[in-house]
This record gives C-alpha cells, sequence and structure tokens, in this order.
C-alpha cells in the first residue's frame, strides 16, 4: 500500500510492519489517527478529550482514575462543545449541525477529500464546521483516513452498539461503586464517632460557650440528621450566617430530611433573609412567618435540641432528654400551627411594608408600647417608630396615645 502513496506525500502515514487493514469501501485504515476495532469503530481509550480545569486524580500505584485514563485523539483536535465543554464521545450526542453535516457526506457518496468538505448549510464559520467533524470523527460516525485524504461515513448502528454497550458497563460500575461506599467510608465514620465528646450519660443538658464552638457542634449534629430538623429563628441572621445555614440546610434536605424553620415579619423585609428563605423553599423546606415573640430553638431528628442558655446567645445548651425535646416539639409545633405560610418566591416590598404598618398599628392599639411592638415582631426600635410615624399622618394623630384610641376607632361618631 505504501508504494501506492503519491511522492508530494510521503509523511501522510506512518510506516507499518505489515499491510494495513483495509475497510469496506476499500480505503486503509490510518492506525495512526486513531485505533479502531474490527468493527471499524473507534475503540474507546481514544475517543474521551482530557477534561478541563482540574489535575487528573491518580490511585497510590501512579494509575490515573478510571474517567481519565483516556488518551486525546491523536492527530485531530479535541472536540468540544459550543460553550467550551469538552465533547465526550462515550456519552454525549453530537449536535444537530454535526447530523447535518454527517447526512451531507452520506450525500456526497459516504466520503469527502480532508480538505474540501461539504456544506451543510449556511451560517457555519470554518472553524464551527471543523469542529463538528471532529465531533463525528470522536464518535465513531466519521472516519478520518489520512493515507487517502478522505474522511470516510461509518455505520450509525455499529456506533450504536458501542456507545450502549459503553454506557451499560459504566451504569454497572456505578452501582456496584455505589454498593462499596458505605463499607469503604466506614473506617471514617467510626474515626469520626471516636471524636471525644461531652460525657452525656445521664442525659442531662450540655453547655458549649462561644458562637464558633456552638456553631461547630450544630454542624455535625445537621450533617447526621436523617429524618427532620426544627427550627426558631427569631430576628434577623446575619448573612454569613444565612449562608451556612444554606449549604448545611441543602445537603440535609438532599438526603431525603425535612425542614420546618418559623420567622418573624422582620425576614420580610430584609433582602438576605428573603432570598434564603427563596432558595430554601425551592429546595423543598417549609418556612412559615409568626407575628408572635417566640425563642430561638433548633431540633435535630428529635432527640437533641439546641436552645440558647444566655441572652446575648454567647452559650447554648444542647438537651438530650426525651421529655424535655418532646415539651421544646409540642410549644414548636403550637407556634407552627398559629404561623402563616408565605410565598416567597412572589413577595410585593410595598405589600411587605403595608401589611407590617398594619402589624405595628394592630400592636398598638392593643396598648402595647413601642418597645414591646418592637419585640414583638423581631424589629428594631427605630423601624417601628418609622411605622408609627407613617400611622401618626394617616390618622393625623399628634401622639403615641392618641394614634392608639384612635385605632381602637375612638375617633368614630
Amino acid at each position: 500500500m505504501a508504494a501506492d502513496r503519491p511522492e508530494s506525500e510521503p509523511d501522510t502515514a506512518p510506516s507499518h510492519p505489515d499491510t494495513a487493514p483495509s475497510h469496506q469501501d476499500g480505503g486503509p485504515a490510518d492506525q495512526d489517527a486513531a485505533p479502531y476495532r474490527q468493527d471499524g469503530a473507534p475503540s474507546r481509550q481514544d475517543t474521551a478529550p482530557s477534561r478541563r480545569g482540574t489535575t487528573a486524580p491518580s490511585h497510590p500505584d501512579g494509575a490515573p482514575s478510571r474517567q481519565d485514563t483516556a488518551p486525546s485523539r491523536r492527530g485531530t483536535t479535541a472536540p468540544s462543545h459550543p460553550d467550551g465543554a469538552p465533547f465526550d464521545p462515550d456519552t454525549d450526542l453530537p449536535e444537530e449541525d454535526a447530523a447535518r453535516l454527517y447526512l451531507a457526506v452520506l450525500a456526497a457518496g459516504g466520503r469527502i477529500p480532508l480538505d474540501a468538505p461539504p456544506q451543510p448549510g449556511s451560517g457555519l464559520t470554518p472553524e464551527r464546521q471543523q469542529a463538528m467533524l471532529d465531533q463525528l470523527v470522536a464518535v465513531g460516525l466519521v472516519l478520518l483516513n489520512r493515507i487517502d485524504h478522505c474522511y470516510v461515513a461509518v455505520s450509525p448502528r455499529a456506533v450504536a452498539d458501542r456507545l450502549g454497550a459503553g454506557l451499560r458497563a459504566r451504569a454497572t460500575r456505578l452501582l456496584l461503586d455505589a454498593d462499596r461506599l458505605p463499607a469503604a467510608l466506614d473506617p471514617l465514620a467510626r474515626a469520626y464517632d471516636a471524636v471525644p465528646r461531652p460525657a452525656d450519660r445521664t442525659r442531662q443538658a450540655v453547655y458549649v460557650d462561644g458562637q464558633e464552638d456552638i456553631r461547630l457542634r450544630i454542624a455535625r449534629l445537621v450533617s447526621d440528621c436523617r429524618l427532620e430538623l426544627l427550627s426558631a429563628q427569631p430576628g434577623l441572621r446575619p448573612p454569613a450566617v444565612l449562608e451556612l445555614a444554606h449549604t448545611q440546610d441543602r445537603r440535609m434536605l438532599g438526603r431525603g430530611a425535612t425542614l420546618r424553620a418559623l420567622y418573624q415579619p422582620v425576614a420580610l423585609t430584609e433582602g438576605s433573609a428573603v432570598r434564603h428563605a427563596t432558595a430554601m423553599s425551592g429546595h423543598g423546606a417549609q418556612l412559615r412567618v409568626l407575628d408572635e415573640p417566640f425563642l430561638r430553638l433548633i431540633v435535630i431528628d428529635r432527640r437533641v435540641a439546641v436552645i440558647p442558655a444566655t441572652e446575648d446567645h454567647s452559650r447554648a445548651a444542647f438537651v438530650e432528654d426525651p421529655a424535655a425535646i418532646a415539651y421544646l416539639v409540642a410549644g414548636f409545633e403550637r407556634d407552627w400551627a398559629r404561623a402563616e405560610q408565605v410565598h416567597w418566591q412572589h413577595l410585593d416590598p410595598r405589600a411587605l411594608t403595608r401589611s407590617i404598618t398594619h402589624r405595628v398599628g394592630r400592636l398598638l392599639a392593643q396598648g402595647l408600647t413601642q418597645r414591646a411592638v418592637a419585640t414583638r415582631l423581631g424589629l428594631s426600635e427605630r423601624t417601628v417608630a418609622g411605622h408609627i410615624s407613617r400611622l401618626r399622618d394617616l390618622y393625623g394623630a399628634g401622639t403615641l396615645f392618641q394614634l392608639g384610641w384612635l385605632m381602637r376607632g375612638g375617633g368614630r361618631g
């Protein structure tokens, strides 16, 4: 076969000790471009491009992990999607433009020159067309034959059989890996359980000091939560705390646990709180607003309850006594039944302002002071003063006493 090559192109095909095997169309195989099986389809080990942006992980013996064992195809540009993501010939199907290009190859007799590929349609740049050819070559629908300087169409049935077999083999491996995972992580789980913790054999409350240590212990408990998390969060939490809670709670919900949380009306007025609640409700959490004062509480799987032990929340009590937990859960369920459901995705800021102003006025009409209203709603006294100012303008009241009297109907008749 080497004697048949044009003299002007002495290096287009590698030398072989034997005669190169021929394809069905009579063209010799290009073994240096990509190895092929007997059915003409490209072998799997040379079809997957390398991954972007990560160092290939390896085993202790230096062998690369299974997902990165495929070297790049020699002699062609690694195919990719329009967004730059690498094209995986073992899992990705050719794009619509690539399919049109394959049909154009068929229309040309199943064989096209390397330097004059057909135009499947308008709007394709030469770079885009070459990218589509690379996809077809990578997946095995088109054979790159440098000896005869052409692309040759390959039967899609052979490609489908090969890809199907590979996907089924990969699915089997994933199922086996999933079955082996608990046993593989068991030594780590035992080491985690062996970390010294305060003795609580008598089920007395364990007191933890300092916000950092409190958050660490809560994070450990939430990571073990499998059934249910109950949370009562009065006031506002800083954005950094909400970000940490979002990560922990989203993973917990992903394990199949449920989350119910109570907030005060102030949460409706703060953008970070609304965004957090909207995101969590999108993951399946239930979050309600209670227009009453309540204390901070977290209950994990109804086996551990966390309550503040000081007014400034610098100390927390971790309670495991079943009777105490049942009492705390009963109080939470009572508050939950009285709380209002909120459609976090469709909140109207103007309606929220009117609603909170109405709440302030209602409490003033009941005889509560400005400080008591602020405590009740979880708002600052300065915020409450702003709502009271709007109510005074609305009712024409000169004093707080007169405003309360007018709102109770004292100005009628």
